[in-house]
């Protein structure tokens, strides 16, 4: 299997030192097996994208020595493949409409949570809109045993997750006519080809939704592995969100030494004075950690 690898961050500012960890990790897994590595830029949220911020995500990586083996990949101009897929789904009835607002759902998961139930969209709109006009499009899970998603993480481990309790009948086409990132992803990588899918593990809870997904599209299940999020004095994660401040350009190497230790990566062997004195340490350092064998 030739290995295919991606980052994909969405242009809502600059890059900050937690993407710089994802960039690295995926970069360092694809060059340690020989393989591809590919920058897809996550652009499909309109609303959040932020004019200029993908030219300066592609200049920043750039300066840090990070360079994609193909031309950039963009979200943006995957609507009639995301289209393509929802109307496979519909064709195999495994979507429906749902009418709920965001208002309903909240009070039905509140009452849920009142009775020492499970806190997953309850599956209102399941047997019909009862009235409501439509506003999004959400796929089915199934029941029982067959919810049950297990996968192996290649950082985190065995992972299990009941689509059913956890999660419920989940979102593919929101009410503001906006693609959910969840079909997105399952689309845009198997068209791409990837392989590997290397990034943070804030989207461990999303992986068992994109197996089921790609399940029901008849398309691969990469591998997957999800590194440690990157957190702020308070704990939390570190997004634009709560401060996190543009990667400088002028020091990339400081930065990534950070980023490696970040990864637990043994780079001791000495100080690399060059950016492609560095990678090749840290590249090796992975293969090590990651028992990576080509």
């Amino acid at each position: 299997m030739t290995y295919r690898g991606r980052f994909a961050p969405s242009p809502t500012g600059p890059l900050h030192f937690g993407s710089l960890v994802s960039a690295l990790a995926s970069w360092l897994d694809a060059r340690a097996h020989r393989g591809t590595w590919l920058v897809r830029i996550e652009d499909i949220d309109g609303p959040r994208t932020v004019p200029g911020a993908a030219q300066e995500i592609l200049a920043t990586l750039g300066s840090f020595g990070m360079h994609a083996d193909e031309a950039p990949l963009w979200q943006s101009t995957g609507t009639a493949r995301y289209r393509q897929a929802l109307e496979q789904l519909k064709a195999s009835g495994l979507i429906y409409p749902c009418g709920c607002t965001r208002k309903e759902i909240a009070d039905s998961l509140l009452r849920a949570h009142t009775r020492n139930t499970t806190l997953a969209y309850p599956g209102t709109c399941r047997d019909g809109l009862h009235g409501k006009p439509a506003r999004a499009w959400r796929l089915r899970v199934p029941d029982g045993d067959a919810a049950i998603i297990r996968f192996h993480d290649r950082w985190q481990g065995q992972q299990t997750q009941n689509l059913a309790t956890e999660v419920g009948d989940f979102v593919l086409r929101r009410a503001d006519d906006q693609w959910a990132y969840q079909l997105a992803v399952v689309v845009d990588d198997a068209d791409a080809g990837i392989t590997h899918i290397v990034r943070g593990a804030d989207l461990l809870d999303s992986t068992a939704r994109q197996i089921y997904l790609q399940r029901c599209l008849g398309v691969p299940t990469p591998s997957y592995l999800h590194v440690p999020v990157v957190t702020n004095q308070d704990g939390e994660k570190l997004s634009k969100q709560t401060g996190a401040t543009a990667l400088d350009r002028a020091k990339p190497l400081e930065a990534l030494y950070a980023a490696a230790q970040h990864l637990e990566l043994d780079m001791s062997s000495g100080t690399h004075s060059s950016l492609e004195d560095f990678y090749a340490a840290a590249t090796a350092a992975w293969a090590v950690k990651m028992d990576v064998r080509v």
